[in-house]
């Protein structure tokens, strides 16, 4: 009788304990199922569409699609934990000869060096890793073409791909700002970039004097929206901060020196939203806003005084906050 009670007591405690398994499991699975509420999802479209959007065209773009560097980092044998490392590494350190992706450094140049908080970057490769994501319409006939029609692990553990949003208007107040600043950010990075990789430093502080405004205007009319670029140390006095954003600058300032990610600020007021988000530095930035005589060379130097004589857009580092973006819409 008492052999027959122990076994059915571990009996009951396997199947008790297998189903609490398979419901952690479930659970899980089931939490991320839909990608949108992955917070890598979000993180990757914040820190790296500017420059490897999946919807910029094959030809007039600064940066390889995320699709293709999953690829390039994924083999048949990869672990999670592997390609987390190696996107670790590489964030660290962007140098030609430690690259994966020797088309794209020929091409594009080696990635700015820009930190990170490390938890934002395993995030982001966890996303990458685990989903299928969002890619070019022209990228599958461009990858079999460079890669023989070879099969990789790039369309993660069978979750479903994911669109991102383009209906800004239904998104909340925080992250229909941050996408109004990001799709700025991104036609001003596209073309200043490309400006730096084709025609030099000189000749994009020209582009930066003559055509900033007017594209950065024309963002504000596709999104029907204010859109500013404010600083404690601006370039242009025009982009001036006042009092109230000073204080906004100085918060996203403590957030970024505490290595964490930053999240925009949301102000409300009558029928009106403006959203502030930080403007922080890469190592191309300080080609034009870094240390005289160290990451600022005399010449371009020398230049910058000519076309702003008033300037106070220098002496930065890496991942320092430049300024912040004012975005500012309609509620409705």
């Amino acid at each position: 009788m008492r052999n027959i009670f122990l076994l059915t007591l571990l009996l009951f405690t396997c199947f008790f304990n297998c189903n609490n398994s398979k419901n952690k499991a479930y659970n899980a699975i089931d939490k991320y199922e839909d990608a949108s509420q992955n917070p890598g999802k979000q993180l990757m479209e914040t820190n790296c569409y500017v420059c490897h959007s999946p919807t910029a065209p094959q030809n007039n773009r600064i940066g390889p699609p995320m699709i293709a560097i999953k690829k390039h980092y994924i083999g048949d044998n990869t672990t999670k934990e592997e390609f987390i490392t190696a996107i670790k590494e590489w964030i660290k350190n962007p140098n030609a000869e430690d690259a994966k992706m020797y088309g794209a450094v020929k091409r594009f140049g080696v990635m700015p060096k820009q930190a990170y908080p490390e938890e934002t970057i395993a995030k982001i490769a966890e996303y990458m890793y685990d989903y299928k994501i969002e890619e070019p319409e022209w990228f599958e006939d461009h990858y079999n073409n460079e890669r023989g029609n070879r099969n990789g692990k790039g369309n993660g553990k069978g979750m479903q791909n994911q669109k991102a949003k383009t209906n800004f208007e239904d998104l909340p107040y925080a992250e229909r700002g941050l996408r109004y600043a990001l799709t700025t950010k991104a036609v001003l990075g596209k073309n200043l970039m490309g400006t730096i990789q084709n025609k030099g430093t000189l000749v994009a502080l020209t582009f930066c004097n003559e055509r900033a405004y007017p594209l950065t205007d024309s963002m504000a009319i596709v999104h029907n929206a204010s859109i500013k670029r404010l600083s404690d140390k601006p370039r242009n006095p025009n982009n001036k901060a006042n009092q109230e954003e000073l204080e906004y600058i100085n918060e996203f300032k403590q957030v970024i020196a505490n290595n964490k990610e930053a999240t925009p600020i949301v102000k409300e007021l009558d029928d009106n939203v403006t959203v502030y988000y930080p403007i922080t530095t890469n190592t191309m930035c300080l080609q034009c806003h870094g240390k005289p005589n160290e990451t600022l060379n005399r010449t371009t130097f020398s230049k910058i005084k000519t076309l702003y004589p008033l300037d106070k857009a220098i002496g930065y580092d890496v991942n320092e906050v430049r300024g912040i973006w004012s975005i500012t819409f309609n509620k409705d």
